[in-house]
């Protein structure tokens, strides 16, 4: 995070000089002492983040792939004459035991056209779907998956 910092910091300058650097690292050291301290960071997650980083890469293509499909789905449902949507409401759990697992499964599945995340209790979804096609298999759909693969080994809090 601190590199990721300084690149910001080098990239909103537009030039990289000796001093631009030396502020940079001051900057960089400053936000990421701050980011430690009140926001319960460690070096340890970057490390994490490091390590898992291709399989968060893996879920951004993955959710963008989702996004796509969905937008064809739902432009097909809308503009279908002979078809009456139909739509609905489900529940279900999800075996995530992280928060921001939790959060990350109910932002992807609002993100995706056709369907909204209305509640998040615990571990249990509340999903509205434009159409039941779009409700079919959200409970063990990849997103899921790819999370529960993510948090193996995880050292964020778990609440």
């Amino acid at each position: 995070m601190f590199i990721l910092f300084f690149l910001i910091w080098v990239i909103f300058n537009g030039q990289l000089t000796a001093e631009i650097a030396a502020f940079g690292v001051v900057i960089a050291g400053v936000m990421y002492w701050f980011l430690c301290k009140f926001f319960n960071y460690s070096p340890r997650f970057d490390l994490f983040l490091y390590k898992k980083s291709p399989l968060l890469v893996r879920y951004i293509l993955t959710l963008i792939w989702e996004i796509l499909k969905a937008n064809f789905a739902v432009f097909r449902l809308i503009y279908t004459a002979e078809y009456e949507l139909e739509p609905t409401v489900v529940h279900f759990k999800a075996n995530l035991h992280t928060t921001f697992a939790r959060v990350l499964l109910a932002n992807s599945i609002t993100l995706t056209p056709g369907t909204i995340t209305v509640a998040l209790t615990d571990n249990e979804y509340t999903v509205h779907c434009l159409d039941k096609e779009l409700a079919e298999g959200i409970s063990s759909s990849v997103f899921v998956k790819l999370l529960t693969k993510i948090e193996e080994g995880q050292i964020w809090k778990k609440k």
